[in-house]
């Protein structure tokens, strides 16, 4: 009689449990011991801020008391940048949640060069698509009136109001 082999991975595992103890020890080689810090960067220290900077490192003292926080940003933008400091220092330590960073160090780089040295900041977020006027959506809703599938339907009239939109411009 056989005996049936049992799986030790009990079937598929999630992504992030496998990759998590790897993006642990990356960030901790960089000094992050709060991986939120780099995962919710944007969340952390707003929109804005987190267009012109990236985190790189935190390098801690001799003593241990107060990290440095080193951000990458390019060369225009970093006088914007040191203006803001002390509110990236104050939400990073939030993020902590204790006084772990005691200064804001900024990095300057061009946008483009070295390998090492490049910073991929993410580009500004897209405006919503403008919305049809009212005439378009009315005939749009008319076109597609005799559909009795809900999803189906909306699905129509949205293809109808771009068209017909498209017409108009």
């Amino acid at each position: 009689m056989k005996q049936r082999r049992h799986s030790s991975t009990r079937g598929f595992a999630q992504a992030s449990g496998l990759l998590q103890s790897r993006i642990r020890t990356a960030s901790e080689a960089r000094g992050f011991a709060v991986t939120r810090l780099l995962t919710h960067w944007a969340e952390i220290v707003g929109e804005d801020t987190a267009r012109i900077a990236q985190p790189v490192k935190v390098g801690y003292g001799r003593d241990g008391l107060g990290a440095t926080l080193t951000l990458l940003t390019t060369g225009a933008q970093a006088p914007m940048l040191s203006m803001q400091a002390e509110a990236i220092r104050e939400r990073v330590n939030a993020c902590y949640g204790y006084r772990a960073i005691s200064k804001v160090r900024i990095t300057q780089t061009a946008p483009t060069g070295f390998a090492e040295g490049q910073a991929a900041f993410a580009p500004a977020p897209k405006p919503a698509p403008a919305q049809p006027d009212p005439q378009v959506r009315a005939q749009a809703a008319k076109t597609a009136e005799g559909v009795g599938d809900t999803e189906l339907r909306l699905a129509l009239e949205a293809l109808a109001a771009n068209v017909l939109s498209k017409r108009r411009n």
